[in-house]
């Protein structure tokens, strides 16, 4: 059919009509627009140090939320991504460092899918002041039921002693049980001598936590700690030890009577304890040791200790068979781990640790080791045999540029008729290694007869240090080797095992080895800095520590482990344990 102008018309307006109809459209939904997202926080908040508190605020984003960016102080503290929603509830714990004062300030900034940002919303939260701990003088005995807890210092002024035990008969006249709360501090009174004594019959349950260790210190401020600041804690048992009567007093005669016929006597519990700057000398050269545990029985559980800065033995065993795991020896004067008297327990995981210029007059051991006394019998028993497991000794000497005391003596000092075995022990950086005492017989004897026990022992040299990697014909005193095939003393006297030296009998034995220097074993510089050190192997080296399996044949308290020394994936130091205490505030 021919068109008309007039139909030609008609369509032409239907047509823009209906481009009018789709443009517009088109524009109205382009130019829809939706208002910003809008962030209500809750009231401002406020705490102590350690608190918990819970950031909380309403988000309305009619455009639909992208994403929440949360700063605090300035700083990015969290952020969140969403798909669109309208409105939220957004909530964010928030624990307040001990070390916060004063306002924290926390923005909360909204972002909508077509990137508009909210205005920004502060919510504060105000640090409370901690109000200064009551200190709490304990002086005298303590008896009966007895508990110490962690919104007070305690304060040891004198001998502190629970229980009461006045006689070497063994019959304690008055008895007690100390409980203390996980993340109590105890301090020590300088004057006094501060020391806290568990007598014999009487309990200690300090059971603190990985976060809440317990910690017994120094009286004085940041900066003015040291070594022998106070006394140390001393544990009392009735379990069997080898003098002739049975029971003893420990050295500096302050009562502390031990011993008895109760293996499994129960001196309590000890689990994340630490003890710092103790050592006060209760008589000329008659210190007290940061732990000193007496004729203490099997019943006794002692876990994650930590000794720093004592100014005697980190920790001594005088008889007794309590065992005990996860030891820290750090810096302390004189040896990190001595045993006397019979000590028969076991120990497992220990690490000692040796500053450059802490060392005793009396020579300084990683292990020291009697069966009894310089002027006692060499044959009286029960025979010290304590069992060593994964212990890694790193002594003073890091790099061969270092210079250490010449007080230093020996890893491990095995004398007197002892007959303590060590397995799967790592030692390093220290002038010698080994040295099986003979000069009161006995060492050499059970050693030949398979009592005393060295199996996967590794001794490390430092590279460069003398002609051979141990100080030889260097300022160290005795002359460094890694086992000493002669008395160290003037006469320098051959010792024999059986026909052999004992430097030929040590490699003779299974898993025994000495190398050149701790280069390749995966062990960490940083064990010779200040401050906390990396302790976790490194695999895969030419020397590694990871591989020599412990013995299936030593008691069930052994775990199976299959490396040498304290270390191998896990750090069991973490949390708990303190490698700069001088800078701790803990007062407060």
């Amino acid at each position: 059919m021919k068109q008309t102008p007039f139909s030609i018309a008609k369509k032409l307006i239907a047509a823009i009509s209906i481009f009018a109809l789709v443009t517009f459209n088109s524009c109205k939904k382009e130019e829809e627009v939706f208002p910003a997202p809008t962030v209500n926080p809750t009231s401002s908040l406020s705490g102590l140090p350690g608190a918990t508190v819970a950031l909380k605020a309403s988000i309305n984003a009619p455009g639909g939320l992208k994403t929440i960016t949360v700063l605090k102080n300035g700083v990015a503290f969290d952020s969140k991504t969403y798909n669109g929603e309208k409105s939220i509830d957004y909530a964010k714990d928030y624990v307040i460092e001990t070390t916060a004062s004063g306002i924290v300030n926390f923005t909360v900034i909204a972002t909508d899918n077509k990137n508009q940002a909210s205005s920004p919303a502060t919510l504060a939260v105000t640090i409370s002041a901690i109000p200064p701990k009551e200190i709490v003088e304990v002086k005298g005995t303590l008896e009966g039921n007895v508990s110490w807890t962690a919104d007070k210092i305690y304060k040891l002024v004198g001998f502190v002693r629970v229980g009461e035990d006045l006689k070497a008969d063994g019959t304690p006249t008055k008895t007690g049980v100390l409980t203390i709360a996980a993340g109590t501090v105890i301090i020590g009174d300088r004057a006094t001598k501060g020391t806290l004594i568990i007598q014999r019959g009487s309990k200690i349950i300090a059971e603190g936590t990985l976060e809440k260790p317990i910690v017994f210190t120094s009286e004085r401020g940041v900066g003015e700690r040291e070594p022998g600041d106070w006394g140390g804690l001393v544990l009392c048992g009735k379990a069997p030890i080898n003098v002739p009567a049975g029971v003893n007093e420990l050295e500096g005669k302050y009562g502390a009577f031990y011993g008895g016929t109760d293996a499994n006597d129960n001196s309590g519990s000890l689990k994340y304890v630490r003890v710092e700057y103790a050592g006060i000398p209760i008589n000329p050269n008659e210190e007290v040791n940061s732990f000193t545990f007496g004729g203490v029985g099997a019943g006794t559980k002692l876990e994650y200790l930590q000794a720093s800065f004592g100014l005697d033995d980190s920790f001594e065993w005088f008889g007794g068979n309590v065992n005990a795991k996860y030891l820290i020896a750090y810096k302390g004067l004189d040896d990190d781990f001595d045993t006397d008297f019979g000590y028969t327990g076991y120990v497992q995981y220990a690490i000692g640790i040796r500053g450059t210029t802490q060392a005793d007059q009396s020579g300084s051991n990683g292990f020291e080791s009697d069966n009894a006394g310089a002027s006692a019998a060499a044959t009286s028993i029960p025979k010290t045999n304590a069992i060593f497991a994964n212990v890694s000794l790193i002594g003073a000497k890091g790099n061969k540029e270092t210079s250490i005391s010449t007080l230093f003596q020996n890893g491990a000092q095995l004398r007197r008729n002892s007959a303590q075995s060590l397995y799967n022990v790592f030692i390093t950086g220290y002038p010698n290694g080994i040295y099986i005492d003979n000069q009161v017989p006995g060492s050499a004897a059970n050693a030949e007869k398979g009592e005393l026990v060295l199996k996967n022992v590794i001794l490390s040299g430092v590279d460069g240090w003398g002609t051979n990697n141990w100080g030889a014909g260097a300022a160290t005193n005795p002359k460094g080797v890694p086992v000493s095939d002669k008395e160290q003393n003037a006469a320098a006297a051959e010792i024999k095992i059986g026909d052999k030296a004992p430097s030929e009998w040590f490699k003779a034995q299974t898993g025994n080895k000495i190398i050149p220097n701790f280069a390749n074993t995966g062990i960490s510089n940083s064990l010779w800095n200040t401050g906390r050190p990396t302790f976790i192997l490194t695999a895969g080296t030419s020397e590694s520590l990871i591989g020599p399996a412990l013995p299936t044949t030593l008691p069930a308290f052994f775990d199976k482990t299959d490396f040498v020394g304290a270390f191998k994936a896990t750090d069991w130091t973490t949390s708990w344990a303190e490698f700069s205490p001088q800078s701790i505030v803990y007062k407060k």
